[in-house]
């Protein structure tokens, strides 16, 4: 088994051998900022900053709120939290109606298919595998963050993407960007597609030769403190967890779980430990050296997902041993990442903001044993239900062509050819699933389309909502629900557990202090491009944080 030590110290030698960045020593920091980078934590739900706050170092997590400016209010403002539309919201300054990413998937009624939020037929992989590599932010409909800053000087700013899932690297850096570079599961290698480039950089061949994820997999994950330290959490043998292969405890023997056969590896398990962070986050800074990111005078945008945090929770929960470790080591990650932009670019020359594109639920089995009210809403029953009681009322007929996340898509040409009123079936489909367990809320999109809702519930549902991709009835499910669907719990709701997520900027002329009133993360980029005098995204309907710049 490869030990901690010599892997880290097989990254520092790595990493750091081709510095070449320049700094000056004024304190008085620039009239823009060399480079802005952009931090998503998926699935950080707002309290497990102050949950697991005594076991961060004072250089990670912590030092970003002492030195920086936390936005302790900030939501998501629309139901389908999910973590593609999460990724599109904080690059396009818009929701979900806005930037069309609605949903992970959509069906599309022409095609009569389902479609992939990334996927993209036009395209075909550079690096890596075939199946991983036909994305592209095809279907992001305006621009983004990174686009508009390459537009606001003739392309003379860098925009990179960085993140295990694709999606995570193409929608955080957009159309014009230089590159997003993605994971693959199937090779264990950095890809991307031709959407963005026809070859990968030499630097890049280079860094997947390297084999890290071998590395990573021929270990055991153990917890980085002792185990009995972990008040937190839950026991580590709780029975709230999905685990590996029915394991649910510390340590995980990663060589065994990851194996195939005597020469294969599932590369993907990266994906669901700690290392896959730090995997990304080594990319991250190999980027900024290899493309020389903030040398000059045009600011460059890099943006980093760290998701494994999303695969652990989904798999064991967020009251689990297993992601209080993560969010250790993810602390000594980022505490890594600001010691190398003080030593190499400088502090006051680079503006950073962090925050998370949605948080989660409690297990919903723990939250009913402990009485308090929760559940799973099993569609697997309910949707033949809705077809038997449409086929009486109808009449035989395949009434519904689909169902995915929470929202039912119906066979339009079916029902204008029998000559039903669209709006009546609708509302008829409705009336049938707010009756069951669990329902709190059945939307009709005609309801959606012929109002505008101000406030609660049904303005969250319109702000998500896409009069193209999103389906005919929208359910909303009670607090402490969630769709049965194989995770152990999930994201897709308006309620809190799933909104509210930690927002800080630190760097650039960010003085340190906090913000207790209500902010959108829509508001993430029209702030960010205020400061650098430039245009908002196109469809941007957040407003600038005032409080950073006056």
């Amino acid at each position: 088994m490869k030990t901690l030590p010599k892997i880290v110290l097989f990254f520092s030698l790595f990493l750091l051998g081709p510095l070449s960045f320049s700094q000056d020593n004024s304190r008085i920091p620039p009239e823009k900022p060399k480079l802005i980078i952009g931090i998503v934590i998926d699935q950080m739900r707002y309290d497990y900053i102050y949950r697991y706050w005594d076991k961060f170092e004072e250089g990670g997590l912590k030092r970003l709120i002492n030195e920086g400016t936390y936005c302790k209010n900030a939501n998501l403002n629309y139901l389908f939290t999910q973590s593609a539309p999460g990724y599109a919201t904080i690059a396009t300054g818009t929701n979900p109606a806005g930037h069309g990413i609605v949903s992970s998937y959509w069906y599309l009624r022409l095609k009569d298919e389902m479609m992939y939020c990334a996927f993209d037929p036009d395209v075909i992989p550079t690096g890596g595998s075939y199946e991983a590599g036909q994305n592209s932010p095809k279907n992001l409909l305006p621009t983004t963050l990174g686009d508009e800053l390459r537009l606001s000087n003739n392309f003379k700013s860098k925009v990179f993407g960085i993140g295990l899932k694709d999606y995570t690297a193409i929608f955080s850096a957009g159309h014009a960007a230089n590159a997003a570079f993605w994971y693959d599961d199937k090779t264990g290698t950095w890809m991307t597609s031709t959407f963005y480039l026809d070859s990968l950089p030499d630097w890049l061949e280079h860094f997947n030769e390297k084999q890290l994820p071998d590395l990573y997999l021929d270990r055991v994950w153990n917890t980085l403190l002792p185990v009995e330290e972990y008040t937190e959490s839950l026991h580590d043998t709780s029975n709230y967890e999905l685990g590996f292969n029915g394991q649910t405890y510390f340590p995980y023997d990663l060589s065994k779980i990851s194996r195939i056969d005597r020469k294969r590896k599932d590369y993907s398990i990266l994906r669901f430990t700690p290392f896959g962070n730090t995997f990304a986050k080594d990319l991250a800074l190999a980027t900024i050296i290899e493309e020389q990111l903030g040398v000059d005078e045009y600011p460059d945008l890099l943006t980093l997902a760290f998701s494994a945090t999303e695969s652990i929770g989904l798999r064991f929960g967020p009251n689990s041993v297993e992601m209080e470790d993560a969010f250790i080591r993810l602390d000594r990650d980022i505490a890594h990442l600001l010691q190398f932009i003080d030593e190499n670019i400088g502090k006051k020359n680079v503006l950073i903001y962090m925050t998370s594109n949605h948080g989660v639920s409690i297990v919903p089995k723990y939250l009913k044993d402990k009485k308090i009210p929760a559940g799973y809403f099993n569609h697997n029953q309910a949707i033949p239900l809705l077809r038997s009681y449409l086929n009486l009322i109808y009449d035989k007929g395949h009434w519904v062509k689909s169902y995915k996340q929470q929202q039912i898509f119906l066979n339009q040409t079916l029902i204008e050819d029998s000559r039903i009123s669209l709006e009546e079936i609708q509302t008829r489909i409705a009336q049938f699933m707010i009756q069951f367990t669990g329902v709190a809320n059945a939307m009709t999109a005609s309801t959606l389309q012929t109002n505008n809702f101000t406030h609660g519930i049904f303005q969250k549902m319109q702000n998500g909502f896409n009069q193209k991709r999103s389906g005919d009835i929208i359910l909303n499910l009670e607090p402490g629900w969630i769709e049965k669907d194989g995770n152990i719990t999930n994201h897709n709701s308006a309620y809190t557990y799933d909104t509210h997520v930690p927002l800080i900027w630190f760097g650039w002329r960010i003085n340190r202090s906090s913000i207790s009133r209500p902010v959108d993360l829509i508001d993430i980029a029209p702030t960010v491009t205020h400061l650098l005098n430039i245009m908002a995204p196109n469809a941007c309907t957040g407003k600038p944080i005032l409080e950073l710049i006056e």
